[in-house]
């Protein structure tokens, strides 16, 4: 089977938590299983920022992304960040690749028109899947970092929850998964939804229900789902151990979203 791993969060910055999520995304591997991670790494960003004395801003779960700050994203994403996930999955003995979106132009994108203007922020117009493919004919693992370049030649920050679904779409993964810092999608009364149906997600939104964060995350599941990804999960990032089971039994963590 095809899986995309979309990691972020705690878990690229707690030592233990990347240890189980890695083992896991090599567990899959093992299993036979041809998987592709997406990172985050926000959190990491804004840190870079702060250090620089820039600001961090965002919109409806989004960074407001200058000339500058789309250099720094750069650097942080698709440096350390990536190289640092390539070097955990290394230590486990899996080869890994670390990419951007821009490296043998695996996927194109083109400025996000939003009000208010949201700077070098951009959404996946185009992919080329060979270079995953190749990477995945010698047994490795593409680590992608949420970066893209656009047709005018600029690379654009993607949130990387679009950029999961982009690649799992691109690469027709059977299943798409969110390896986040919550438990999953919690309901107006503040349960966790063990099943969520896309058709819920604009009156959850409308009413407040989710915001933030989450609001790219279930518009990314959303997107994934419509074009032929067959499984969509939010999984919390302890829960990682049951990814490997995630096809072939019932899990009992995060939130399930669905067609209908």
């Amino acid at each position: 089977m095809k899986y995309v791993v979309k990691l972020g969060g705690a878990g690229l910055e707690t030592p233990a938590l990347m240890d189980g999520c890695t083992r896991a995304i090599v567990d899959l591997v093992r299993d036979g299983n041809q998987v592709a991670v997406v990172h985050g790494g926000g959190a990491q960003l804004t840190r870079m920022l702060t250090a620089l004395g820039k600001q961090s801003e965002f919109v409806a779960g989004l960074r407001v992304t200058d000339a500058e700050t789309r250099d720094v994203a750069l650097m942080v994403l698709a440096g350390k960040v990536n190289k640092g996930l390539v070097a955990a999955l290394g230590s486990l003995g899996q080869p890994a690749v670390g990419l951007s979106g821009g490296d043998g132009l695996l996927f194109r994108a083109r400025k996000k028109r939003t009000a208010p203007d949201l700077g070098y922020v951009g959404e996946i117009v185009a992919s080329d899947p060979r270079w995953i493919d190749a990477i995945w004919q010698l047994n490795g693992v593409p680590v992608l970092s949420s970066m893209a370049l656009g047709f005018d030649g600029q690379y654009y920050n993607i949130n990387a929850d679009e950029m999961a679904a982009a690649c799992a779409i691109a690469c027709r993964a059977d299943a798409l998964v969110f390896l986040t810092d919550v438990p999953g999608v919690r309901g107006s009364g503040g349960e966790v939804l063990r099943w969520l149906s896309i058709d819920q997600i604009a009156e959850m939104a409308k009413s407040d229900v989710i915001s933030g964060g989450m609001l790219p995350k279930l518009s990314a599941c959303r997107e994934a789902l419509l074009n032929g990804v067959k499984r969509v999960r939010i999984l919390p990032a302890e829960a990682a151990g049951s990814l490997p089971d995630l096809c072939s039994s019932r899990v009992a963590h995060g939130t399930e979203v669905m067609v209908a």
